[in-house]
C-alpha cells in the first residue's frame, strides 16, 4: 500500500511539473467599448515600463483584436505591463493602462474599456 501511495505522489508531482512547463505565461485581453460592446480591430500594444509606454517605444508585443474583441499574447515574462489600446478616436488612456504582474504558466485575462 505504501508503494502505491508513494508512486501516485511522485506521478502527481511529475505531471504537475510537466503541465506547468507546457503552458507558457500568456495574456488574453478583451476590449470593450464604453457601452460594454466587444470591439474588433483594436490595436493593442504592451510595454515593459511607463517610460516606454509614454514614448510609445520599445513595445514588448503588439496585436489586433479579433471579431470577439480578443487579442492573445504568449510567452510573456512576469512583469507589470503598460498597455495601449487604440481604435480611431477611442482608446484606454487614463483608465486601465497598467496590468499587474502576470501569474506564471497560466493564461492571464484582462478586460479593457476604450472610449472617446
Amino acid at each position: 500500500m505504501k508503494k502505491i501511495l508513494i508512486a501516485s505522489v511522485l506521478l502527481t508531482i511529475i505531471l504537475s511539473s510537466f503541465t506547468a512547463q507546457m503552458i507558457p505565461t500568456s495574456l488574453k485581453i478583451t476590449v470593450r467599448n464604453e457601452l460594454g460592446g466587444l470591439e474588433s480591430g483594436v490595436n493593442v500594444t504592451l510595454y515593459a515600463n511607463k517610460e516606454d509606454y509614454n514614448k510609445s517605444a520599445n513595445a514588448v508585443a503588439a496585436g489586433k483584436t479579433d471579431e470577439k474583441g480578443n487579442v492573445f499574447f504568449q510567452k510573456l515574462t512576469q512583469l507589470n505591463f503598460y498597455v495601449s489600446a487604440e481604435k480611431g478616436d477611442k482608446n484606454n488612456f487614463g483608465a486601465g493602462e497598467k496590468i499587474d504582474s502576470l501569474a506564471a504558466n497560466k493564461v492571464n485575462k484582462v478586460t479593457l474599456i476604450i472610449s472617446d
